[in-house]
């Protein structure tokens, strides 16, 4: 008989007992915030970018009061353009992307079944990541240092040190720091959904949340690296003088426009797909009905995310870009409203079609795409290029671009928290509030932003801080002020329900009757939510499976029990959900928090030139990874298996593509790879912009001679990691070390090499844009190297100190993907600046 076949209510209090010593959390203040809990960590989370965002909305109240009437002095030039600068950074960095991303975290874990996301740990370091990343950057308004030249921070008025000050140092590391955070929540919300569904759960199975956060989390791979080797070649021009972007010296301010809105305008995506998300959990709910469509609206969500990417050079029709170019980016960017539409149109015939419960969730909702439909026909207005010359620059983008983030993120996240608190608290929110303040927020909303239509239309351009009466734009703008204002007061009620939330009864269990796995919790759940990991058959099985609750409260499904005292979940095929392994997760730890503090104080005393310090910090950071991953990462098990009832007996290590840490390390080197082909698009957007790139005295480059030695140094370096991988498998323990050995020495010989063409070639960064991207794509590639020569060294002090061997290899596994993306970037760049100049 197994264990879930019992109904011993002793045995199954004991069981409970077990999880509760497991997942309680640390006792103390301090204790507590190292905890690593995704629910707890998505807590802190949710609540850190909700101050982030009334943060930002005072700052937006400041600047509609300043134009409230002509000619108004509230406020200086100076104090405006810090304002609406970083009003636009803290709304799309520091609220929209990690909203999502906490709001995630909270939620997968219960949607999929699971104990917790394969890397609570990583979930801990973006929080901090995020955290400090955020009140280094809105914290520089009190100093008068907060960035001035917009969220989109456009050179060379930003590059030239002479005429832009320190806030633009503080905008471009600061967000770096928290792109960092977005891309580490991004793998583990990817591997999460593919690797911790409960069994059964098929790809064709999944809630369509997961789908939406699956497609947004890949979107980050591709869209936040392009920001981020831009951000590298606009600091590398403000700290050292590299002419990316100034035209005198073969540079182009239009490369960061490209490398800009690439990420830009999917971010716009990154941010709706996931409110979408939220809309496709409750509308079925509300209709007491399955979702049609289903098929069609995971295709939509595909289709949104692959069309974002060929949307950005709308952002730029008024550059003087080839007619050929305006007219495909042009019917891109209307296209997308098609997958947009059938989404829409899913959600309004699933209420159609249902026995519909109206509620206070599915009021905002229902507001929501209201709004939002009306920033989607002005979106495909500007996407037509003649009528965006027009409206460029104008009150009309402002508006359209607010309708559709208030009606595609901010609303859908209010339509979420009612819908959710409950799930989170175990206690309802005010019906009569959240009416009051919906209707407070929908008439606020359009009375601040659909006479920005108007006033664009009249004239008014966008980002003055003053305009004159003549202009006849006075009423317009007074109409907006109040409107802010009135909206404003909507998010003040919403913020005093939730002050008066702790004051109510707990709700009972699944109020709102939903039928996914999310809603298993209980008001009264311990830390270790959910009882038993289930079986899953249907996409709503509380609705459609019998006694599903009944048998997951009582343990018949898998895991109920944690015997050995440790946290663990289930790792599934990434297909069919078929049952792999048993993980043990990361228990709480300072490590997280101690490495983003050690890794913000490279961005933060970078920003301020005090590079020794910054040096320290980096040889801090490194350190603490090191003891982190020494420590928590790739444990050999006591035992080989374990039973996790019904019969079945699972491995408690895996390695290789079947493990989460080997897709994490995939997941990771491609957001790296990405990064990389930004820099490499720089190279060749400056060949086919520029007749003399390279110029004809530096015509011959850094030589073929350097750039093929370190080519082939690299190569035979990767071969040997591989040979070490390969031959340590089949119980070579001693040469799989010798072969580590060689690829350390060979990997920091290759770093070498690659550093020594410039150098030998004399050639002078700050002379032109050729030498300076040339020597950028060398410092990349020889930094990857040296990174190689750390993880074999690591790798070879595990399997030394008896942390490895042919069986337990996942380390080594890891370091072999790392290897193989290094060899493509060595490849590329080698052969980019070591024989592209001799074939151009």
């Amino acid at each position: 008989m197994s264990l879930h076949d019992q109904d011993d209510p002793a045995l199954r209090a004991a069981q409970e007992e077990r999880l509760r010593a497991v997942w309680k959390p640390p006792q103390g203040l301090f204790l507590r915030w190292t905890d690593t809990n995704n629910n707890r960590v998505g807590v802190w989370y949710v609540l850190t970018a909700f101050g982030f965002m009334l943060f930002a909305g005072v700052l937006a109240l400041i600047m509609r009061t300043q134009l409230a009437v002509p000619d108004n002095e509230l406020v200086s030039a100076n104090s405006f353009n810090q304002l609406f600068t970083l009003h636009g950074s803290m709304m799309m960095f520091l609220f929209a992307v990690p909203m999502f991303e906490a709001v995630s975290i909270i939620l997968l874990p219960q949607l999929l079944g699971a104990r917790d996301l394969p890397f609570p740990r990583l979930s801990a370091f973006g929080y901090w990541s995020f955290l400090i990343g955020g009140v280094f950057v809105s914290g520089s308004i009190f100093f008068n240092a907060a960035p001035d030249g917009g969220w989109f921070m456009y050179p060379p008025l930003t590059t030239r040190t002479d005429l832009s000050g320190l806030g633009a140092d503080i905008w471009m590391l600061g967000l770096s720091f928290i792109e960092v955070s977005s891309v580490a929540a991004a793998v583990e919300l990817i591997v999460g959904v593919l690797k911790c569904r409960p069994p059964g759960m098929r790809l064709n199975l999944m809630p369509l949340y997961a789908w939406y956060i699956l497609v947004v989390a890949v979107m980050i791979l591709f869209a936040f690296p392009p920001l981020i080797a831009g951000d590298i070649l606009f600091e590398m021009e403000r700290l050292l003088d590299w002419p990316f972007f100034d035209a005198n010296r073969g540079g182009d301010p239009l490369l960061w426009q490209h490398l800009f809105w690439i990420f830009g305008h999917p971010e716009v995506y990154i941010i709706f797909l996931p409110s979408i998300a939220l809309f496709a959990m409750l509308v079925p709910t509300f209709a007491n009905r399955h979702l049609l469509g289903y098929p069609w609206i995971v295709l939509a969500a595909v289709g949104t995310a692959f069309l974002s990417f060929g949307l950005w050079v709308h952002h730029m029709f008024t550059t003087g870009l080839p007619k050929i170019s305006l007219a495909f980016f042009s019917a891109a960017s209307e296209a997308v409203a098609i997958p947009t539409g059938v989404q829409i149109f899913v959600f309004i015939a699933t209420l159609w079609a249902g026995r519909v419960t109206w509620s206070t969730p599915l009021l905002y909702a229902t507001g929501s795409l209201a709004i939002f439909v009306i920033g989607g026909l002005t979106g495909v207005m500007v996407a037509v290029a003649p009528f965006d010359w027009q409206a460029h620059d104008s009150y009309f983008i402002v508006a359209h671009l607010h309708y559709v983030l208030i009606g595609g993120t901010l609303m859908p996240l209010f339509a979420g928290l009612y819908y959710y608190w409950p799930l989170i608290t175990g206690k309802k929110l005010s019906d009569r509030l959240g009416r009051i303040a919906f209707w407070m927020l929908f008439a606020g909303a359009n009375l601040t932003f659909f006479p920005m239509h108007l006033s664009g239309l009249m004239g008014m351009p966008r980002r003055v801080f003053t305009y004159p009466a003549e202009l006849g734009l006075g009423g317009l703008n007074l109409l907006s002020t109040a409107g802010a204002y009135l909206f404003a007061a909507g998010v003040a009620v919403i913020c005093v329900d939730l002050c008066l939330s702790p004051r109510r009864s707990k709700a009972q269990r699944n109020p709102w009757n939903a039928g996914t796995l999310e809603w298993l919790a209980h008001p009264d759940d311990e830390d270790w939510g959910i009882r038993s990991v289930p079986l899953i058959e249907s996409r709503y099985p509380i609705w459609d499976q019998p006694d599903f609750v009944r048998k997951v409260d009582e343990g018949r499904f898998f895991l109920p029990d944690a015997e050995e005292g440790r946290r663990e979940t289930i790792v599934t095929t990434a297909l069919d959900a078929r049952p792999l392994a048993v993980i043990r997760l990361g228990t709480p730890s300072v490590k997280p928090m101690l490495t983003a503090i050690a890794l913000g104080g490279v961005f933060i005393f970078t920003t301020y030139h005090l590079y020794w310090a910054a040096l320290a910090c980096g040889v801090a950071t490194l350190a603490c990874t090191l003891w982190w991953l020494w420590t928590g990462t790739a444990e050999i098990p006591e035992k080989p298996c374990k039973p996790v009832g019904h019969g079945i007996e699972l491995p408690l290590y895996l390695s290789g593509p079947a493990a989460p840490g080997w897709w994490a390390m995939f997941i990771t080197m491609m957001a790296d790879a990405t990064a990389f082909s930004g820099l490499v698009f720089g190279y060749f957007f400056f060949w086919t912009r520029h007749a003399d790139f390279p110029p004809a005295d530096m015509a011959s480059g850094p030589g073929m001679m350097w750039p093929m030695i370190a080519l082939i140094v690299g190569m035979v370096g990767w071969l040997a990691a591989i040979a070490a991988r390969n031959i340590h498998a089949c119980g070579g323990v001693t040469p799989a070390r010798v072969l580590l050995a060689c690829g350390i020495v060979l990997s920091i010989a290759g770093a070498g090499a690659g550093l020594a063409g410039p150098w030998m070639s004399g050639l002078d960064p700050q002379l032109h844009s050729y030498p300076a991207i040339v020597w950028t794509l060398a410092i990349w590639t020889s930094a990857h190297a040296g990174v190689a020569a750390i993880m074999q060294s690591y790798a070879l002090a595990r399997s030394l100190a008896g942390k490895m061997d042919p069986h337990h290899d996942a380390d080594l596994r890891n370091v072999s993907v790392y290897m193989h993306f290094y060899a493509l970037t060595a490849i590329v760049t080698y052969a980019t600046i070591g024989l592209f100049p001799e074939v151009a």
